[in-house]
């Protein structure tokens, strides 16, 4: 049985429900409530609803901190203009309509109604393509015998140069640096003017940005070129989610924001396959060419932001009611022959971000470590945060890490390709499992399988130098690590962090979640060249031993943590944090956001 299917009725602190709804029907007529808090609250006005002919009057506003049934009757005799309960009551219901809808809208069915949607989705997350790329070249160009030759500032000890590893600390943290500031401008700018115009003014800084590393002849050059370019960078990383999980309906959201970790891979293999085709090759232009590459992308994605509609939950949220509307119309098909309903659809929107501003603090960055907000934020940060702290780094050092366990540099690439490769099919499984099994157990398994892959490799790094059996099996099994990472791990980790916020603080959140994963990924880019520097600690496969006992900690956070999302809207998520269910039942408990008079949930 579905969690929403058959709920049943428990006492809960959202009574009186149905007399706040009238009062709240009256300010905004067209605003459905869905859920209240306890009557003992103080009345909130909300500038984007509510209007000077709608106002309640002090003393109705007196009258709603009285728990009596009488007294809320006698506060809406009081009102200005009367009750509308009916119309009221019809837009809770057209909501409800549209959640049914949303539960029982099949795969299939999915691809019928929203081939726009989808389309635009993987438009937007194109620009992670360009992302991946850039930072996966970077790591890569530290094992580039042209590129070495050209900005390295030490040598090799066999007879050639290369960039130490405190210069490669400085570009790699320069660029992570960057990439902070860039989501935190993010967090306010996508709020402000929307997801299409931050795509445009970010794709326009982009391409201007580029003709800094195309153009360096040093590591300060080149290091400047990484910190700027991290603003866009930071831009793409939580708009490019956000927006994917604002326009998909339930059944395709872990399709398109696990395709944002695809689009990661796609990045990276797109970079191995250049540097490998390119290896042969000496002088400037053996490095030039790949950081020309990047101008290829930013006009595609430009023309296709001229034609996407904005998020209907954004505009929904600047009481942009009729825009709103259009941009829905401009995600479905109209000759699908699916069951769908435009205002049923708009209703549910209006009704998740009423109940949002019931129960959110506000729509700042300090509102997202406030009330249930918190416990999502937490949860969204720490889950995407994994992401480096499970042994990920290896893989963008895996040129390095290569030549570390014995291979030649030729093999050394060519391993990298492949390991790329493997990642997209990892990708794609990922998308199959996910719908089956959920978010939380393939979490877990997937760090379960991590954590057996790094402690192998590791004890193969005690093996003699000498043996050249084991540098080949650290090999296959780096391998092996990048497909079990991005079948698991990787793309649940956009799946997650795009499910878990309220969608009032969404992109806020996300902002906060990324950074916390910049911040790991900054003590990894302290850490890793270090690791396999010839010249510094020199540790090689070992590495695999140290991420093995971070991945034990995650593990034990995710059990207890972690709750299961999978088949869930944003309403009954909202109620579930609101309730405060335990992470281990919230794939139990059944959940009914339209409940007229008590909260329906029972696990």
């Amino acid at each position: 049985m579905a969690p929403w299917e058959n709920p049943v009725h428990l006492m809960s602190p959202f009574r009186h429900t149905r007399h706040v709804q009238v009062l709240r029907s009256i300010r905004s007529p067209v605003v459905p409530r869905t859920m209240n808090t306890a009557l003992p609250q103080q009345t909130t006005t909300h500038s984007s609803l509510d209007s000077p002919s709608s106002s309640i009057t002090p003393e109705a506003r007196t009258t709603t901190n009285m728990t009596s049934d009488s007294k809320i009757e006698a506060a809406v005799e009081n009102l200005p203009h009367g009750g509308d309960v009916k119309h009221h009551e019809q837009a809770r219901d057209d909501a409800r309509n549209a959640t049914t809808r949303e539960h029982n809208l099949t795969l299939k069915d999915s691809f019928k109604l929203y081939p726009k949607a989808i389309l635009f989705s993987l438009l937007f997350s194109t620009a992670i393509i360009m992302e991946g790329y850039d930072l996966s070249l970077m790591g890569a160009f530290y094992g580039y015998d042209a590129f070495q030759e050209k900005f390295g500032n030490e040598p090799d000890g066999k007879g050639g140069k290369v960039i130490s590893a405190n210069w490669q600390t400085y570009i790699q943290v320069g660029g992570q640096c960057g990439q902070i500031i860039g989501l935190y401008i993010n967090g306010w700018l996508s709020d402000a003017i929307g997801y299409r115009k931050t795509m445009f003014l970010s794709q326009g800084l982009m391409i201007a940005l580029l003709f800094i590393p195309f153009f360096a002849q040093n590591l300060d050059t080149l290091l400047a070129g990484q910190i700027v370019l991290g603003l866009p960078w930071g831009i793409f990383q939580t708009l490019t989610l956000a927006y994917a999980s604002d326009i998909a309906p339930v059944v395709l959201r872990p399709y398109l924001t696990a395709y944002v970790n695809l689009c990661w891979v796609i990045g990276q293999l797109i970079a191995a396959g250049v540097l490998r085709g390119l290896f042969s090759m000496q002088g400037q232009w053996a490095y030039r060419i790949p950081f020309a590459l990047q101008w290829a992308w930013p006009p595609f994605i430009i023309l296709g932001t001229i034609f996407a509609p904005e998020s209907p939950w954004w505009l929904v949220r600047q009481g942009r009611f009729d825009d709103a509307k259009r941009a829905i119309m401009s995600l479905v098909s109209p000759k699908s022959g699916v069951d769908f309903n435009v205002d049923d659809q708009l209703e549910m929107i209006k009704a998740t971000n009423e109940l949002e501003e019931e129960h959110s603090a506000g729509m700042n960055y300090w509102h997202a470590f406030q009330r249930s907000d918190l416990r999502r934020t937490e949860i969204a940060s720490i889950s995407y945060t994994a992401q480096n702290l499970c042994g990920s780094a290896m893989m963008g050092y895996s040129i390095q890490f290569y030549e570390r366990a014995g291979l030649s540099a030729e093999n050394s690439f060519t391993f990298n390709l492949i390991q790329y490769a493997v990642g997209a099919v990892g990708v794609v499984l990922s998308w199959v499992l996910m719908t089956k099994f959920g978010r939380r157990t393939m979490y877990l398994g997937g760090m379960g399988s991590l954590l057996i892959i790094l402690v192998i490799i590791g004890g193969l790094g005690f093996a003699p130098a000498s043996m050249s059996g084991p540098s080949w099996a650290i090999g296959s099994l780096l391998i092996f690590y990048t497909f079990m990472y991005d079948m698991t791990v990787g793309p649940l980790c956009y799946t997650l962090v795009a499910e878990l916020p309220s969608t009032r603080l969404k992109a806020k959140t996300i902002v906060l979640a990324r950074n916390f994963n910049n911040m790991a990924g900054l003590v990894n880019n302290v850490l890793m060249p270090r690791m396999l520097g010839v010249n510094s600690w020199n540790w090689g496969a070992k590495t695999g031993l140290f991420w093995a006992g971070l991945v034990v900690l995650i593990l034990v956070w995710a059990y207890f943590r972690l709750p299961e999302t999978k088949g869930r809207t944003y309403g009954e998520l909202d109620i579930l944090f609101e309730q405060e269910v335990s992470a281990r039942k919230f794939g139990s408990t059944r959940v009914d956001q339209f409940a007229e008079d008590e909260a329906v949930i029972k696990e």
